[in-house]
């Protein structure tokens, strides 16, 4: 499964620009994804209010392609928010949600734990654990993550660690890096949660369905996922949609736009690719028809 961490578009004014995230989410619906993580790291939801965060989830929620997920980003490092956001985001019908290993307070094991029992409490759709160590500063050890598996509710988890990237018993793996997609799915994970899906969605969807090229595919790939984290995410994904038309609009700070010398290096990975001008990327129906997000026994 193709899920693609959605940006979130502002305007000139760095609100934000509901008109553009749609065409975004259709967009990337006819080429290779089967639904969107809605108002995560790479959506900016650090620095979005509760308003603008639950109003783009209603919104994606309201205008989802046929056949596509929603997935919200609910997670936060106060386990009462992470709640509130959980329970709305519930509320408004999205698929699942996705709740971040909480940040900067660094958690014990049995805090991990009693917060991810809370925040499964808060809704009756399935939620991903999301271990990101390198933005959070807490690991989720793979005996850990069997452990909140047996939570009632808790599903999946996206997996941002690639040294402990592995299957878990109870648990739907999803890749956490572009580049690990294709091992995560050698693996018999259930797919990733990806940036590059913005802008090669179809090649990275060929690697869900031709198994057989998936390494080729994931090679010629390579240049891509190292440019779109040439720094932080999501400046060089914004840059690569600006370039290609879709209006994905600057970033709030502290995140800033990308300088000359990363918007030229985007450029040619785009070039290469075949990605601007006469070549641009045309839609398709790829993807198409792949199911929601399910609870697991469901």
């Amino acid at each position: 499964m193709v899920l693609t961490a959605i940006v979130t578009p502002f305007d000139a004014r760095g609100r934000v620009n509901e008109e553009a995230f749609v065409a975004l989410m259709r967009h990337l619906a006819d080429n290779g994804s089967d639904g969107f993580v809605v108002a995560g790291t790479t959506g900016e939801a650090s620095t979005l209010t509760d308003e603008e965060q639950l109003g783009l989830i209603e919104l994606a929620v309201a205008e989802r392609p046929d056949h596509k997920s929603i997935v919200a980003g609910t997670g936060t490092n106060d386990t009462r928010q992470a709640v509130r956001l959980t329970e709305a985001a519930s509320e408004l019908g999205v698929d699942a949600t996705l709740s971040v290993t909480p940040y900067y307070n660094k958690p014990s094991r049995l805090g991990l734990k009693r917060h991810y029992e809370a925040v499964a409490r808060a809704t009756d759709k399935p939620v991903l654990l999301y271990n990101i160590p390198g933005r959070t500063a807490t690991n989720m050890a793979p005996d850990l993550l069997a452990e909140l598996a047996q939570i009632d509710g808790i599903t999946g988890v996206k997996q941002a660690n690639a040294a402990e990237l592995q299957l878990i018993d109870g648990l739907d793996i999803y890749a956490g890096d572009d580049s690990t997609f294709a091992q995560t799915l050698d693996l018999g994970g259930a797919g990733g949660i990806l940036v590059a899906s913005h802008v090669v969605g179809n090649e990275m969807r060929r690697m869900v369905d031709e198994p057989e090229r998936r390494a080729e595919i994931d090679a010629s790939l390579r240049d891509v996922y190292e440019t779109l984290f040439l720094t932080s995410n999501p400046t060089c994904t914004k840059a690569a949609l600006n370039l290609l038309g879709h209006g994905a609009g600057g970033l709030r700070l502290p995140l800033v736009e990308a300088t000359a010398e990363e918007l030229a290096v985007v450029r040619a990975m785009l070039e290469r690719h075949g990605l601007l001008g006469d070549h641009a990327q045309a839609p398709s129906t790829a993807g198409a028809g792949a199911p929601p997000v399910q609870a697991r026994g469901a």
